[in-house]
């Protein structure tokens, strides 16, 4: 039974480190998002104050391209996000049923183990028992 839950054990870690792994690439890309939409909002309060003047058209048109460039990475990472997303809910769930698969092993083996205490105590009180009892006869 140890063996078996040192098994199980093992594959509940295995499964918590790739929900960890996938958590922390989560915090990456939205980390990510975060820093495009901050370039987008200021590229828009550049684009805005610069046309409060006059500025060559290839000048205006690099930073519509720009901005167009940072809106398809945004919505790549927002796709990615999504992805990661669903793969967080499956390995979660396989981390759930690692778990639950360890937990029972390990109520199991709490079990035995209480009964195999139990079992050594009462032959211990049996063996008190009998000198109590060999002694008393003798006297």
């Amino acid at each position: 039974l140890a063996s078996v839950l040192s098994v199980r054990e093992s594959m509940e870690r295995r499964e918590e480190l790739a929900l960890t792994k996938i958590q922390l690439e989560m915090a990456r890309v939205q980390h990510e998002v975060e820093k495009v939409t901050a370039e987008l909002a200021e590229a828009q309060r550049i684009r805005e104050e610069s046309m409060r003047h006059p500025i060559p058209a290839a000048q205006l048109q690099a930073m519509l391209h720009a901005a167009d460039d940072a809106t398809a990475r945004k919505k790549k990472l927002i796709e990615s996000l999504a992805a990661l997303e669903r793969q967080r809910g499956e390995q979660m769930r396989a981390y759930q049923t690692a778990r639950r698969a360890r937990q029972v092993l390990s109520d199991l083996r709490a079990q035995h183990l209480e009964a195999w205490e139990l079992e050594q105590a009462r032959a211990q009180q049996k063996i008190l028992d009998d000198i109590f009892a060999s002694r008393n006869q003798r006297s």
